[in-house]
């Protein structure tokens, strides 16, 4: 009897228990709902949540300086940390090819035109110099972004100063790229009709050998599909194809080498290709050197009128940093030191590509070489299936790397008018079809692409090279005292910034006034 008396209290006791615990949760919940604090945030669910969020120590995403993720503040909602921490889709492989495609355009066709102003030395000391300088961009950037905690160019330029530095980033990442993209249609506007005659023996009257309203064409047809993609990392397949093209053009720039004499026999375009040229009102520069003195001999040290274009030539080809942090969100897994690697594997391929396309077509041409390289070779080759060949290669490259480089720009438009709102496919498409018609108009009245490679790669490449990511990294950067190696380095970047863009701006406009 005692036994079971025994049994019922431990039993009575149990669900007194039972009960008080469903008081007490009712009671926490009440409590919690008057405060706003959702009860989900203290589960243990949500617990084990942001534990397997947070990185072991000793894994990649480690909280060193150096290698982890951005944003670290794990003290966010669920909601909010799924926004900013998403995972990218792009693989170091594609990102490469993202950024190398993104380097590489049309500044490759203006380097051997630059060697022959500057001389091979010269050339040599400017390209290693001007690489260097902007892989150190790249790494300021980086490191200014994960301290800065933000992956968007223009918010870290508002972060450092308020809205003068976001519209400085704007205004700079909408000049550099959409004088990118002229440079860009400008060579399909020259280079398409001469393609369509030597396939087609088309007539000059027709509207197709018109160079404007091929350019209209191809960007309705192509560009502007791709353009409207969503993701950067899907057009990992076209740069991949236009690198290759633009390899392709390379191979057959050193192979002409060896089978074009020096001096070579000069033949004038035919009548077909001068009617091609009025069509498309395209004015072809030569340069401003001797014709008289020996044009066989290369020279490693060369000052004339146009040497002041070379700089300006040269961080056109290498600026890509508008791209860089757009790629860093979609690589996977991201790190700062996996997107540094990506840019270091990509500079060197394009290092090596431009100093032997810049040397081989100087070392065919000399000083009689053109702004435009491949355009040279019509003054030596009438008609040629390898040079026919080069062309396509080219147009194809340069027609893919347009919505690659639209892309910063888009971002850059909806940061500056758009930052708070959702995604939208209308606002979206409005953006890219404004920006794509913009750059159109701009094709079809510019006169030469040397001006633009020398304005913009004086203005805007300067400006997103040197002055804006050691602005950034000296204002956010707050870890480091000012008499650091590290920001000591950033401020005689700087300075060079702002002497180089000065510098080449003034000359360029003295040349242009002489």
């Amino acid at each position: 009897m005692g036994e079971q008396t025994n049994t019922l209290l431990i039993r009575n006791l149990i669900r007194f228990l039972a009960s008080y615990s469903r008081m007490k949760q009712a009671t926490s919940k009440t409590e919690m709902s008057r405060f706003n604090i959702s009860p989900d945030e203290d589960s243990p669910e949500y617990s084990s949540y942001q534990d397997s969020k947070k990185a072991p120590i000793g894994s990649p995403y480690d909280m060193d300086a150096e290698s982890q993720n951005f944003l670290p503040e794990f003290h966010l909602d669920k909601k909010k940390y799924e926004t900013d921490y998403h995972q990218g889709s792009a693989s170091f492989g594609m990102s490469v090819f993202n950024l190398g495609n993104a380097i590489m355009g049309s500044g490759i066709l203006g380097l051997s035109y630059a060697m022959a102003n500057t001389g091979i030395a010269l050339f040599v000391i400017l390209l290693v110099a001007v690489s260097i300088f902007s892989l150190y961009s790249v790494h300021l950037l980086l490191k200014t972004a994960n301290e800065g905690g933000s992956l968007v160019y223009e918010q870290l330029g508002y972060k450092a100063f308020g809205m003068p530095g976001k519209l400085a980033a704007s205004i700079s990442i909408t000049m550099q790229n959409i004088g990118a993209m002229s440079s860009y249609l400008y060579i399909v506007k020259y280079e398409l009709p001469i393609v369509i005659q030597a396939f087609m023996g088309a007539n000059n009257g027709q509207w197709y050998m018109n160079g404007d309203c091929l350019v209209i064409l191809v960007t309705i047809v192509i560009i502007l599909p791709l353009s409207l993609l969503k993701n950067l990392g899907y057009l990992g397949y076209t740069s991949g194809f236009s690198l290759l093209c633009m390899v392709f053009f390379l191979i057959v720039v050193i192979y002409k080498k060896f089978q074009i004499p020096c001096p070579y026999t000069e033949m004038l375009l035919n009548e077909t290709v001068s009617k091609i040229q009025n069509t498309t009102s395209v004015n072809i520069n030569t340069t401003a050197v001797d014709y008289d003195e020996d044009v066989c001999t290369p020279k490693y040290f060369v000052f004339n009128s146009q040497t002041v274009y070379a700089v300006p030539i040269l961080t056109f080809a290498f600026v890509c940093h508008p791209a860089i942090l757009p790629m860093y969100e979609e690589l996977k897994d991201r790190s700062r030191r996996k997107m540094q690697g990506v840019a270091n594997v990509s500079f060197l391929a394009m290092f090596i590509m431009y100093l032997l396309a810049a040397l081989f077509g100087y070392l065919t041409f000399n000083v009689r070489v053109e702004p435009e390289l491949l355009h040279t070779y019509s003054r030596v080759f009438k008609s040629d299936v390898v040079l026919l060949i080069v062309r396509v290669a080219v147009l194809t490259a340069v027609t893919l790397t347009v919505p690659v480089v639209l892309f910063p720009i888009r971002t850059s438009v909806n940061q500056l008018l758009c930052a708070s709102k959702d995604f939208s496919w209308i606002r979206h498409t409005i953006i890219t079809i404004g920006l794509l018609a913009s750059t159109n108009l701009l094709v079809i009245f510019v006169p030469t692409i040397r001006d633009i490679f020398g304005f913009i790669g004086a203005s805007a490449a300067a400006m997103l090279i040197f002055i804006l990511p050691s602005a950034f990294y000296l204002k956010l950067v707050k870890k480091e005292p000012m008499k650091s190696v590290q920001k000591i380095g950033a401020s005689i970047f700087l300075c060079s910034g702002f002497f180089v863009m000065f510098g080449s701006l003034t000359l360029i406009t003295l040349d242009w006034i002489q």
